[in-house]
């Protein structure tokens, strides 16, 4: 069933929401079609900006009830169409819900709503001196429900671990207006199934976070970064491995080679040398200076062309080159389109063989692939460039992206280390994870949505067709039989 904007046809959402936050409006439901990394998707029927957890749990059970689906949106800075509507529908945008609603500096910690963005998390933090570790690079201009969606992670997971490390407790309602409340705020529990995981990294697929307990850290008093240089990407990937093998305590360490020190160049104005390069930051209370020489002694047995610790007043300047890559990458060159946005993640001793093998296919293929990331925990990035008027240069392209990927997989990694499963993961889902822990994950959808109507079509490769996930059929004898609902347009 679709929402056909008819007054009656979405009554139970303007009984549910104050009328001005319910809209038809094509130029409002079109902008909720795409998010960052998606130019394509469908349409939803209506958009809906919900403010508490009651008037969420209203248009869930009103939309289940009548067979709707519903496809939680934010900020829309996801890359794998995690937000993007499969089946039309209400897009449940989360970004009016917005408060910090409260801080509990005693106890570090801090207590938020789901369209919250990093900026303010840090500021709320700060005022105690603290702050929230795991933020992701794209923290700025992405709302904490999206990062709890995605299990997302960042540039200082090496040392302080993913977003999923930090929650504490989350309330949730799920499809049928249910509200739950998983996890505590005890920094440890061993009380019954662990629900607050099994949410991070769902990605809105079983409930729709309301409020969110993260964890907070004491803001270290000594921060020193900075940026090493090297010979061949093969010594600085190869540098990094031996950092992290040696137990360097590094709060960032990130890859960035030649292709994308040029572009950063032409994005930034930065005056990057045109040579692959890691970049550095250490955290600590004290003691830092020995760390950093520590590290250096360890770039300096691979070749470490200059080793160089930036004033603080330079440090934001050193990281934009960084932050800004995924940025600087699309805006290359206008007659290029970066594919997939590539996001891998494998046991540390494969990640320069990975990069090297990336690099010397790309070659082969002659396709220009720039490759960053999260050295430290083994997360690649990589873009395939391709002309999409070039039909034969766009079927490389993509089959070069999926190579890179299955080699992942197949040397123990995973498809995707952060930016989630959503739509563009789904056909390799199956591959990494074996058909029966697949099939495991289905059953866990089809207890808590059996209805499917939270987020259909992601994660599970059969919706790749552009069937929805397949929901447990009413006439089912309790063996688990399964029927096909279609898509939205024809239920």
């Amino acid at each position: 069933m679709t929402i056909d904007g008819t007054p009656d046809d979405h009554a139970f959402l303007t009984e549910a929401l104050a009328e001005d936050r319910v809209t038809t409006s094509d130029d409002v439901r079109d902008a909720h079609a795409t998010d960052w990394g998606t130019d394509d998707g469908t349409t939803p029927d209506a958009v809906v900006w919900p403010t508490t957890t009651e008037e969420i749990a209203a248009v869930l059970a009103g939309a289940t009830e009548r067979g709707i689906p519903v496809t939680p949106y934010a900020a829309g800075t996801s890359l794998e169409g995690n937000p993007v509507p499969a089946h039309g529908g209400i897009s449940l945008d989360l970004t009016r819900m917005g408060e910090v609603l409260d801080v509990r500096p005693e106890d570090h910690q801090l207590d938020v709503q789901p369209g919250v963005m990093g900026p303010a998390i840090e500021e709320a933090a700060a005022e105690h001196g603290l702050f929230f570790p795991p933020l992701p690079s794209s923290g700025d201009i992405s709302t904490i429900g999206g990062m709890i969606a995605n299990a997302a992670s960042g540039m200082q997971t090496v040392k302080y671990g993913e977003v999923s490390d930090w929650v504490l407790e989350l309330e949730a309602v799920l499809a049928d207006g249910s509200v739950i409340t998983a996890g505590s705020k005890a920094v440890k529990t061993s009380s019954g199934y662990n629900l607050r995981d099994l949410l991070v990294g769902s990605e809105g697929t079983l409930a729709v976070v309301t409020r969110a307990t993260l964890e907070l850290a004491g803001r270290p008093e000594q921060i020193r970064g900075g940026r090493a240089l090297f010979p061949t990407l093969a010594d600085a990937t190869a540098a990094v491995t031996d950092a992290v093998q040696s137990g360097v305590d590094v709060a960032k360490i990130e890859l960035i080679d030649a292709t994308s020190a040029r572009m950063s160049n032409d994005y930034t104005g930065a005056d990057l040398p045109d040579e692959p390069m890691v970049f550095v930051e250490f955290h600590a209370d004290h003691g830092v200076e020995e760390e950093i020489a520590f590290c250096e002694s360890i770039f300096e047995a691979h070749g470490v062309e200059a080793f160089e610790i930036a004033e603080e007043e330079r440090m934001e300047e050193l990281w934009r080159a960084r932050k800004d890559l995924a940025f600087a990458i699309r805006s290359f060159d206008p007659a290029l389109e970066p594919l997939h946005p590539g996001d891998v993640t494998v046991p540390i001793s494969e990640y320069g063989p990975l990069i090297r093998y990336a690099k010397e296919r790309a070659a082969e293929e002659e396709l220009l692939v720039p490759c960053f990331g999260h050295a430290g925990d083994g997360n690649v990035h990589y873009s395939v460039l391709v002309d999409p008027d070039d039909p034969d240069q766009v079927e490389r392209g993509e089959a070069l992206h999926a190579e890179i990927v299955e080699r992942a997989i197949d040397v123990g990694g995973t498809a995707t280390g952060e930016h989630g499963i959503a739509q563009g993961k789904r056909e390799y889902l199956v591959r990494e994870h074996g058909e029966a822990t697949v099939e495991a994950m289905r059953a866990i959808k089809r207890a808590l949505d059996p209805t499917d109507t939270l987020n259909p079509g992601k994660i599970f490769p059969e919706t790749a067709d552009g069937d929805r996930v397949r929901a447990i059929d009413p006439g089912d004898d309790g063996a688990g039989a399964l029927s096909d609902t279609g898509t939205s347009e024809e239920t």
